[in-house]
């Protein structure tokens, strides 16, 4: 069995040129280096250092040696550097899954904008409305809107989240503006992957079960269903805040708004956190502070 700190006393006495240099080197003192150099001569019954009070000189043997094991030690420091360096600079692969719409507008260009600081990264990105298991799929990093679950992934918040009930001014002269949640049985609600609308009452959090003639599992094809009239719609803030300031959409049931979701960047837990990771939540945290809330 090889014993590293005898090799590496006996190559930094060498370098230093006396055993009071290796010593600082090494932040040890004096007498333990020479015991190491002497515990190492004799593993290798030789002779490696001629040592007088006054001059320090490698034998035949100690050059041979040194010569192998300086460049040993060499290695092993570009070693340390390297992963030095890696655990420091984003590298590899980073996999992200977003939900479309959201990730499409706010998420891709953040990724962007990230990959030109990080050019030796490669970004591999999943825009879906599915429910993705990011573990089990291999992703790195997921974008998740709601309540943050208790689950093996670490949260950060990226944004606050609102979701709007919006009509057209044109359905509204046709049917009466709803003031209750009760009154929302008497419309037509338009559904997306959900029949359940989901409000605030108080303190209370509430979901309603809600009812109409059109369902579909697109953002995009729900607000154009509800700008031309067809009928009532839950939809978040980033759908409609354009169309509600031109007035295009109105915005009801606003006392009961549901306000207590947000916006999510999740990963996997894991005991060490990868650089492409770590730097990545802290970067789309630090620059989602320009999203609306």
């Amino acid at each position: 069995m090889q014993h590293w700190d005898r090799i590496e006393a006996f190559v930094q006495v060498v370098r230093q040129g006396s055993f009071a240099n290796a010593a600082r080197q090494l932040d040890v003192s004096s007498s333990h280096v020479s015991r190491l150099v002497t515990r190492l001569e004799t593993q290798l019954d030789t002779q490696l250092l001629y040592r007088t009070t006054r001059q320090l000189g490698l034998t035949d043997a100690g050059e041979v040696y040194f010569n192998h094991c300086s460049h040993l030690f060499d290695g092993f420091q570009e070693a340390l550097n390297a992963i030095g360096d890696y655990q420091q600079r984003p590298s590899g692969v980073l996999r992200l899954t977003c939900a479309a719409t959201f990730g499409e507008r706010y998420i891709a260009p953040l990724v962007n904008d990230f990959l030109r600081q990080h050019p030796q990264l490669t970004v591999d990105q999943e825009f879906t409305n599915r429910w993705v298991d990011i573990v089990s799929e291999g992703f790195d990093v997921g974008i998740r809107a709601g309540s943050m679950p208790s689950s093996s992934l670490i949260g950060r918040r990226l944004c606050q989240r609102h979701e709007y009930v919006v009509a057209s001014p044109e359905y509204l002269r046709q049917y009466p503006t709803p003031r209750t949640l009760d009154e929302l049985s008497a419309h037509n609600c338009l559904l997306g992957s959900n029949d359940h609308w989901s409000f605030d009452v108080g303190q209370q959090h509430r979901s309603v079960r809600v009812h109409g003639n059109w369902r579909g599992n697109s953002g995009q094809a729900l607000l154009d269903a509800v700008r031309k009239g067809l009928g009532l719609a839950q939809l978040p803030d980033y759908y409609v805040w354009e169309d509600l300031a031109s007035g295009r959409l109105v915005s009801v049931l606003d006392d009961y708004m549901c306000t207590h979701t947000a916006v999510w960047v999740v990963y996997p837990r894991h005991r060490h956190i990868s650089p492409k990771v770590r730097q990545f939540v802290d970067f789309l945290v630090a620059n989602m502070s320009d999203y609306p809330n």
